[in-house]
């Protein structure tokens, strides 16, 4: 039954990276992302894998291999789906796999010790250069797997890393993604033979000078100090951008501009949604993790109000924790809104477990479970009807759209706009006409009722905010 698993897994080649549909801003984005792919045949087979230290990946060939702890064989199937479509978005070529059936993995191989086997046996017929694991290994499992196989062993955790570094683009997130790497690396070093008893004093240690003197240490040690060096100079960088993004954040607040946050599962479409409602033209690629850096647009209301919206990066099952603590201050922007867009693939074969895996995620976002939450089912134009009416269900309030095709956009739209904080002062003001700027704030940030130019200024009759209301009370009339 598993190797029926596997084929049907495999069929869905290339289901990661297909056509695509992006606006001339990320055109340049998707050039040089696809000029940045790694390429097929540059073999990393290990001829005496006790001669490797721990090194960056590089995935040409991959053989996949999972567990199925229980549950149905579609859950199983979904997951190892999932992983070959992680592989894929990292550059690497799926060739084969294994799936084994038992209570728990195995402590030391995390495979029994047939299945790991039958695993080498597949690595050595297909010619792949890395086995990828469905779960985070530990460091004894992973050396023992790769004793077995002869290739490289990494797992879910390092393969979704990987796919991080390779599209960070801003400088915060390059920094974060190397923190969760080095973070993910420092109890994985490895060393053997000399490597270990390797012994230097003084300034001889890697030019360490002072702290370094005496008996010496050994290569591992100085690598994981300067790991550590290096991870607290990471941290002091990250938190030196949190002023210039909390000056952008506190500026619209002051505004008092409205906030959406557009949140969800990795490739449910939520930056093909930002560009259906606002013409951004952000990068949009059929791929697992294709933004990294949060996107801020403004958008208006039918009745003019302005507000901003905010594409946030996705999400995954078993995210790893690295990564949640490393994007910890991207995860601010869904704290800080007034309205949660929750994203959802609406064609996947499991939109329920995608939802679960969210929520778990912005759970450890302060403020996150305050913020009202609009659940939309994108890929409407593709999904089975009969799966997506019953998703819907189990969702209350939920919408159904297609940023595709545009269907179900207004009714979005018009949800967004019930839910965004409305203006509630009154005001009745004579506006002298050398304070446009005024007038112009009340047309973006509030609610015109009436409005009448006169030989003294412009009379106007609207709803606004506390703060624009003190403004204008200099201006008020009876």
């Amino acid at each position: 039954m598993t190797d029926d698993v596997i084929s049907r897994i495999l069929s869905h080649a290339g289901t990661a990276v297909g056509d695509r549909e992006y606006g001339a801003a990320g055109q340049q984005d998707v050039a040089d992302r696809h000029a940045l792919r790694r390429v097929e045949g540059l073999s990393t087979e290990l001829e005496d894998v006790t001669e490797v230290e721990y090194r960056q990946l590089r995935l040409e060939r991959v053989v996949l291999a999972g567990i199925w702890l229980g549950g149905s064989t579609a859950e199983a199937e979904n997951s190892l789906r999932e992983l070959a479509a992680l592989a894929e978005t990292a550059g690497s070529i799926v060739c084969g796999g294994v799936l084994q059936k038992r209570m728990k993995p195995d402590p030391s191989t995390y495979l029994g010790s047939g299945k790991a086997a039958e695993l080498a046996e597949i690595v050595r017929d297909a010619g792949a250069d890395t086995v990828v694991c469905d779960v985070e290994l530990a460091p004894s499992q992973r050396r023992a797997l790769e004793d077995i196989v002869k290739v490289k062993v990494i797992d879910r955790t390092a393969l979704i890393l990987d796919i991080f570094a390779q599209h960070a683009k801003s400088r915060e997130g390059k920094a974060q993604v190397e923190l969760a790497q080095l973070d993910y690396l420092l109890p994985r070093l490895r060393g053997w033979g000399e490597s270990m008893s390797r012994q230097a004093g003084g300034r001889v240690a890697g030019g360490a000078g002072i702290g370094s003197r005496g008996p010496g240490e050994t290569k591992i040690e100085l690598d994981r100090r300067r790991i550590r060096t290096r991870m607290a100079k990471l941290r002091r960088q990250i938190d030196a951008m949190k002023p210039a993004r909390d000056t952008k954040r506190s500026t619209r607040r002051r505004g008092a501009i409205p906030s959406v946050a557009i949140a969800g599962y990795t490739n449910a479409g939520k930056s093909s949604l930002l560009n259906r409602l606002t013409s951004a033209g952000v990068l949009v690629e059929n791929a697992l993790f294709a933004t990294l850096d949060p996107t801020v647009r403004g958008a208006r209301t039918e009745d003019g109000r302005q507000y901003t919206l905010t594409d946030t990066v996705g999400f995954v099952r078993f995210l790893p924790h690295q990564l949640v603590e490393a994007f910890r201050s991207t995860l601010e922007e869904v704290g800080g809104a007034d309205v949660l867009v929750h994203v959802v693939d609406g064609s996947h074969p499991e939109p329920e477990g995608q939802i679960s895996a969210v929520r778990e995620v912005l759970s450890d976002v302060e403020h996150a479970s305050e913020i009202p939450e609009i659940v939309v089912f994108n890929k409407s134009d593709i999904a089975d009807p009969v799966a997506l009416e019953r998703a819907r269900l189990r969702e209350k309030g939920s919408i159904a759209v297609s940023a595709r095709t545009g269907e179900g956009m207004a009714e979005l739209r018009a949800r967004i706009e019930e839910l965004l904080p409305r203006p509630d002062v009154d005001v009745n003001v004579l506006l002298p006409y050398s304070r446009g700027d005024l007038l112009s704030r009340i047309h973006d940030r509030g609610t015109v009722r009436e409005l009448e130019h006169t030989a003294d200024g412009t009379r106007v009759h609207a709803m606004v905010r506390g703060d624009l209301a003190a403004e204008l009370e200099q201006f008020a009339i009876d």
